[in-house]
Formats: structure tokens, sequence, C-alpha cells
């Protein structure tokens, strides 16, 4: 079975769910996406817990949402990183978190594409555009009529984010009410891609609301193995639709699969540094030495601590507040994040995040606390022309003595919150680290390195610049675009879920304006 369209969008998720959306908005273009998970037609065929945003269905590795990806954090550091595999991607088992990118982000873009599309001035109009702003409505930096809809839940209406708020406001930390604009970095709540305790992944918000358009057509249980490429452009690609081989066509090829799928693909199809391709045993297509060479994510550790009494299950959102503030030398934007959890992750004494309930009584409860400087490490490696066998992903952390020094500080300063006289009133300690491994560099760098885990913000793996242009077009190559976060060079200083959206935008509007 052989299926043609004017274009084909791998990968229906946070960005690619969106593009084909925007893409089928013209009547005359005939828009195929290949999704590899289930794609559910109606909202109400998604599982109940998959949008109930008090959950973090990605956290719980066994479910079908989730594929998982073996990855090195670290020498000796092995992980599961994972990724969804379902109508949506990542945006249905994230945690809702839908913070917008910094300014110095989007500069920092900009500069590397050569091109001011990516400029903070230019994708505003974007931002606004693609939220309801549940809190802020209509305002210069916010929209009201947009698919995504954006609110933050009030710290007063939980007692731990109550008490987060004024031990943050006890150590001086300034109040940041909108983390989706761009003051001072401080304590606030947490912008969410949620709506009455339920997310809006982009599934939802983009694509079904687009389902009724004839020229859109989506395949669930279609997982693309390698792209067609001839005498210098991508003419189709082979895939398995519900476990048979079939293969698409399209004018033009746009990958949104992923920062880790999305190389993988292109170095199983041929596209990529042209060593590694041949060690693995893959005919190089293209020699293209920056995609996978590197990648760039944010090292994170879980530091926890005890109620003093039984917390409430929160009322619509798994995320209490959330505390940026710069490193020692750091981004004015803050680079470090101290983001609470008000659900326990611990599978013991009961299920909590990782479990799959809302409260788990006697169980500490989270920060997770990370370093969010702009870096690029570690890197993905394609070692087997067969599709089923993973690439060896490393992130590289910890490798210099000032990622060390950051994630020091970063738990030093989640530390300090909980030793506060505010927090105290809802905190008997910190589990750990204690105050002796607080004040040595060596042995709090041994705890981290022991607990060491990563937000699962993964970008720069097909970098503009580089690999492909501001509009994802892939250098070198005719009809085929990358439009995920893998063309982001490096992370954002805040989580990259509502930048994603925002590329299946600007990718979206290049294509218009090309095709006039």
């Amino acid at each position: 079975m052989d299926r043609r369209a004017d274009v084909l969008v791998v990968g229906a998720g946070g960005s690619g769910a969106v593009l084909a959306a925007r893409l089928s908005e013209d009547p005359g273009r005939e828009v195929l996406v290949a999704e590899a998970g289930p794609a559910p037609r109606v909202p109400a065929e998604f599982p109940a817990d998959l949008l109930d945003a008090r959950f973090v269905p990605g956290a719980r590795l066994g479910g079908a949402a989730v594929r998982a990806v073996p990855v090195l954090l670290a020498p000796g550091t092995p992980y599961t990183a994972p990724r969804g595999r379902f109508l949506g991607g990542s945006t249905t088992v994230n945690g809702g978190y839908f913070v917008r990118a910094r300014r110095e982000d989007f500069d920092r873009w900009a500069a590397a594409a050569g091109d001011d599309r990516w400029s903070y001035e230019r994708v505003l109009p974007l931002l606004r555009a693609l939220e309801t702003d549940l809190d802020f409505g209509d305002a210069p930096e916010h929209g009201d009529r947009g698919p995504v809809p954006v609110g933050r839940a009030d710290p007063s209406g939980h007692p731990a984010a109550a008490a987060f708020e004024a031990a943050a406001r006890e150590l001086g930390r300034p109040g940041e009410p909108d983390k989706n604009a761009q003051g001072a970095p401080g304590f606030g709540p947490v912008p969410s891609n949620v709506r009455d305790g339920r997310r809006a992944n982009t599934a939802i918000a983009y694509l079904l609301a687009a389902a009724h358009r004839p020229n859109l057509t989506v395949l669930g249980g279609c997982a693309v193995r390698s792209l067609i490429i001839d005498r210098g452009r991508a003419a189709g690609a082979v895939a398995e639709l519900d476990g048979r081989p079939v293969t698409l066509e399209a004018d033009e090829i746009v990958l949104c699969a992923g920062a880790l799928a999305s190389p993988h693909l292109l170095h199983l199809s041929g596209v990529g540094p042209a060593a590694d391709l041949e060690r693995g045993g893959i005919r190089v297509v293209h020699d293209l030495p920056s995609v996978g060479v590197a990648l760039s994510d944010h090292p994170q550790v879980i530091v926890e601590w005890t109620p003093r009494r039984p917390m409430p299950a929160p009322a619509s959102s798994w995320l209490g507040g959330a505390l940026h503030l710069p490193s020692t030398g750091g981004h004015e934007a803050g680079d470090l994040e101290i983001l609470q959890s008000l659900v326990p992750l611990a599978l013991l004494p009961a299920p909590g995040l990782t479990g799959g309930t809302v409260t788990a009584p006697g169980a500490p409860l989270p920060f997770l606390v990370s370093a969010q400087a702009p870096r690029r490490t570690g890197g993905l490696r394609t070692v087997s022309a067969d599709p089923g066998v993973p690439p060896r992903v490393e992130y590289g952390y910890l490798e210099t003595e000032d990622d060390r020094r950051r994630m020091r500080e970063a738990v030093r300063a989640a530390a300090a919150v909980a030793s506060t006289a505010a927090f105290a009133e809802v905190s008997r300690g910190l589990t750990g680290p204690d105050a002796r491994t607080l004040g040595d560099d060596r042995a709090l760098d041994a705890w981290v390195r022991a607990r060491l885990g990563t937000c699962q913000h993964t970008c720069g793996t097909v970098p503009m610049g580089s690999a492909v242009d501001a509009g994802g077009r892939v250098l070198g190559l005719e009809g085929l675009r990358v439009a995920d976060t893998s063309i982001l060079p490096v992370a954002p200083l805040r989580g990259p879920a509502a930048t994603a959206v925002l590329i299946g935008e600007v990718v979206a509007r290049a294509m218009r304006e090309e095709r006039g």
C-alpha cells in the first residue's frame, strides 16, 4: 500500500501536530501525518490518565504511551529517557510545563541561524497567537484566542506551594508572577498548558481540531524507518503501518520525530557525518557532519523534604511554584531552576508520581533541581543500519568544573529554601544531602553524580546554522526539513515544551511564505 501527499509530516508531537494543522489550513495542500504511536480520532479516546494534569505519564516508563530510550548521562551513569509514543508526542506524557524561552535564547538562536526570524521581536506575534492565556488574556505579551490554554495555579491554594513562595521571599528572591514575560527571574507559579486540571496536548489543541479537513490524513501506528533520497532530493519514506510495509511519497518531508529520533532517522537514511555512518554500515547519501555530533539538555537531581503533616492532593496540576536564579557568573535570566512537585515521586510507601497516584502518605515531596545554562555536550551516534538498534546517546553531563559548580549551587539553593523559617512551617527538613555534604564540594559532587537525572529538554542534534536553516530546511538537500527541538542549537534557559509548539508555528509560516 502506498500513500502520496504534498507534505509528509513524520511525528505528531509537540511540533508535528502544530505544523500539520497549520499547513492543512491551505485546502490546496494535501498533508499526510505518520505517527508511530496510537492516534485517537477524538479527545474522548485518550486514556484519562494521559490528560489528568496531576500526573506525569512519562514518569511511568512501562506505560504504553512512552518509548524508552537507553542513554548515558555521564560515563558509568546509564539512564532511560522516556519519549512520547502517542498522538501529541511528549506533550501527551510530559508535566505540562509550558514556559517560554528567554529573550537571550531567541537572540542566540537567531545569531546561530544567521536569520532574525528567530529574534524575540519576530516570534512574539506567534507566541501570542498560539495561546489563550487564562490569567493575562489579551496583553502586549499574551494572546487570548490561540489553541493552547495557558494557566497558572495560585500558590496560596496548596500549603507546600505557599510555603515555597514565602521561603523565596524570606531569602530576598523577587517575585516573578508571569514566567512567560521577560521580567527578572525569581519565584512564581508555573505556566502550564492545562485547563480545569486537563492537559491540552498538541494533538487535542491543534490536530484533532483540524481533523475534519479532507486534505489532512493522520496515520497512527505508522513508524517511518528511513527516507527515500534520490539525486539530492527527498522523495518519500519507507514505513511500517500496523506492521505492514508501506511507502509514503511526498513533494516535501518534514521530520518532527523529536531530538533523538529525527537525527537517528537522518542517519539511517544516509544523512550525517560520513565517517560515523560508514562505521555503522550505512551508505552515505549526504555528508552533514553536525547531525548528532552534540546535544543540549539540562542535568537534574531530586532534592526531597519530609512534610510535617499530610499534604493534600493538588487540585489541578502536580506542579507547585518555580524559583529561577542566576548561578555565579551566570545568566541574568536565571540559569538555575528549583521546580516544585506537589506529588511524591517515590514508589514507597505508596505509588506517587512514578506510580500513577497523586498522593503517597508518608512519602517525602520533591524539588526538581537543575542547571540550565546553554551547553552543547555529548552526542548521538547511530551504530547500525538496523532501525531496531537504538543509537548511542551520550549527554556528557558534569564534564567540566563549571558544570559541577552550577549543580552544587542549585542543590545548595534548594537546601537554603528548605532551611528558611517559612518553609519549616510545612517541612521537617531535607532527606538529603546533610549539612556536612552541603559544605564539602567533593562530597556534594559525589551526591549529585549518584542521583543524576535529566530534565528531558533535549535539543541541538540537528542544529540551525550548520544542519538546517531558520525554516528547518536541511542544508544541501531538497524537499527535506526538520521541525522539532533538534533544530535549536542549544536548549533554552527554561524547558522547551512551549518552544516546540513555536517551532511548528515558525516552520509552518516559512512553508506558507515560500509557497506564496
